[in-house]
C-alpha cells in the first residue's frame, strides 16, 4: 500500500470513527481528485488529506494552499452535479503527522 493510501485510510478510520460516513473515495473529474466524500448528518464533506513527515515544513494542512482549494471546489461541484441535489456541504483537511497524530480540521475553507 502506497504511503499516500495509508493516510487516506486511516483519515477515513478516523472520521468513520466519529461518526462520519464514507460515500466516495478518489472521485476524480477533470479538474482534479478528492480524497474522500463522508456525510456527517446532512452534510456532505469533501476530505483533503495531508501528510508531512517533518512538521519542519509545516502541518499538511499549510499545504493545501488557494490552488489546490480551488480545484478541490471544482471536483466537489462536479461531484455534486452529478448527485442531483444541493445538500450543504463543507471542506475539512485531515493532516497526519509522521508520529501518527491526526488533526482534523472541520470547515478548513470556504469556497470561493
Amino acid at each position: 500500500m502506497r504511503r499516500g493510501e495509508a493516510a487516506e485510510r486511516a483519515a477515513e478510520a478516523y472520521l468513520a470513527a466519529r461518526g462520519l460516513i464514507l460515500l466516495a473515495r478518489n472521485y476524480r473529474s477533470p479538474h482534479g481528485e478528492i480524497d474522500l466524500i463522508m456525510q456527517d448528518g446532512q452534510t456532505v464533506v469533501f476530505v483533503e488529506v495531508r501528510q508531512r513527515r517533518n512538521p519542519r515544513y509545516g502541518s499538511g494542512a499549510d499545504s493545501v494552499d488557494a490552488r489546490k482549494q480551488r480545484r478541490l471546489q471544482l471536483t466537489a461541484e462536479h461531484y455534486l452535479q452529478r448527485r442531483g441535489n444541493l445538500p450543504a456541504c463543507r471542506f475539512d483537511v485531515v493532516s497526519l503527522d509522521g508520529a501518527g497524530g491526526i488533526d482534523w480540521i472541520a470547515g478548513a475553507f470556504e469556497a470561493g
